[in-house]
């Protein structure tokens, strides 16, 4: 879980900034590059997959953007935040429903997330080949479903997914009949 937060210079400004999932990776990364010259403050915060399974991926994403706010290193008087509140947060704030798409900073955390997490899982289909992580970031396509199936969950595979706990839950299955059959 990868999470974004940016305070923009006034006035910044950076043609064709969008929502981060209607851009192309190409586009991400300039922007990416735009948005590092033109904050006053950025963070990202990541909460690994184990964190995730442990607690829910919706407290998982609020701690992502806590970690992401610490990382600004400075005090906030104010949050826009995409969709939901932050109630561990004391600040000031405002949810906006597709905020991702009406606030120039949430435009701009949402770019900040997604490339951290591209690049992330960039190196990760390095550490794990044969699942095509580099193709499709850990998203659930079909050619990642079909990679599960040829090679096992990794470890970054969410137990709690519920595609990847049926999974789990076969090859769980799988092993205790191969144990079963070698014993007998």
């Amino acid at each position: 879980m990868v999470a974004g937060a940016a305070i923009m210079r006034p006035y910044f400004h950076c043609e064709g900034i969008d929502d981060s999932k209607l851009l192309t990776a190409e586009e991400r990364d300039h922007y990416y590059d735009c948005i590092l010259d033109g904050a006053e403050a950025w963070g990202v915060g990541i909460v690994e997959v184990d964190e995730i399974d442990r607690v829910g991926v919706s407290r998982a994403n609020r701690w992502a953007m806590g970690i992401a706010l610490q990382q600004l290193g400075r005090s906030i008087d104010y949050l826009l935040v995409d969709g939901f509140l932050l109630p561990e947060a004391l600040t000031p704030q405002l949810p906006i429903v597709k905020g991702d798409r009406r606030s120039i900073s949430i435009m701009c955390g949402g770019i900040l997330a997604k490339v951290t997490r591209d690049r992330l899982m960039m190196r990760m289909a390095e550490k794990f080949p044969g699942y095509g992580f580099e193709m499709h970031k850990g998203y659930p396509t079909p050619d990642h479903l079909t990679a599960m199936d040829r090679h096992g969950l990794s470890p970054l595979h969410r137990r709690s997914f519920i595609s990847i706990r049926t999974r789990a839950e076969l090859e769980a299955a799988a092993l205790a009949s191969a144990s079963q059959a070698a014993r007998n």
